[in-house]
């Protein structure tokens, strides 16, 4: 199944890490988290990528071109020469398709959709704004998509948000302070499938989670799959802090790909 990524954004948040790095190529470890996210499609026999881009777009075709895969693969060097015990991106395919500076998520879908003209309209394909990370059972979301049959699905997350949810009475006082991750609010986490049809319900220049999806709601065509486990997205600079921290404690359970086979 393809996988669209949307990499083209301007991260604006993330500036203060860095001005000349695209927020989907800025490292968790030693790799940064657009690879992490193609990985965990990857585990899930989903190999055939087409990357949006737009902001700092060479950034990320020369690290594909450029690709170390020593980085993150067992090898032995003999004779001055690198022997790779394994690869990681040998059988990915990837279409680099630049979608504009200043497109937003609905133009650079739009502008990709040339690139899925080999599916029919019930056919289905992934899409991923490409600044979170889950480990999400994506097989089960993808049959629980397949038997809503509906023509799109969102995956469903409580927020990572440190603020407080205020209840107030009509006089303005204060009726109650609730921690938001008790308040039962769930927010878009970023990971889609959508079937081909998905272009019907758009037109140009529009934002794909506004007109689009509003079209879809009236239809009853737009259903999310909840999920209680993780996912964290890289929003700001504490993001990526405490992904790095996962990291260096050795916590990193979007690392499906390591995890025992059954």
């Amino acid at each position: 199944m393809k996988v669209v990524l949307f990499c083209g954004g301007l991260g604006m948040r993330l500036r203060e890490y860095s001005d000349n790095i695209p927020k989907p190529m800025v490292p968790i470890g030693h790799r940064p988290i657009l690879w992490n996210l193609m990985k965990y499609y990857a585990h899930h026999g989903h190999k055939e990528f087409i990357l949006c881009l737009g902001h700092n777009a060479h950034v990320i075709k020369d690290y594909f071109l450029n690709y170390n895969e020593a980085l993150s693969n067992d090898f032995v060097l003999e004779n001055g020469k690198a022997q790779l015990l394994k690869t990681d991106i040998h059988d990915w395919k990837i279409t680099f398709s630049d979608t504009g500076l200043t497109s937003n998520i609905g133009m650079r879908l739009k502008a990709v959709e040339k690139y899925l003209d080999d599916l029919g309209p019930d056919d289905l394909f992934l899409a991923n704004y490409a600044d979170g990370l889950s480990d999400a059972p994506l097989g089960e979301m993808i049959e629980f998509f397949r038997k809503s049959d509906k023509t799109a699905c969102f995956l469903c997350v409580k927020p990572q948000l440190t603020f407080h949810y205020v209840h107030l009475n009509d006089d303005s006082t204060v009726r109650m302070f609730q921690d938001t991750t008790s308040t039962g609010l769930t927010v878009n986490g970023g990971f889609f499938i959508f079937k081909k049809k998905i272009f019907d319900y758009m037109r140009a220049g529009e934002e794909l989670v506004h007109q689009p999806f509003e079209r879809l709601i009236a239809e009853k065509q737009l259903v999310a799959y909840q999920y209680d486990g993780f996912w964290m997205c890289m929003d700001t600079f504490k993001d990526k802090q405490n992904f790095d921290e996962m990291v260096t404690r050795g916590n990193c359970p979007w690392q499906v790909w390591q995890r025992p086979e059954v």
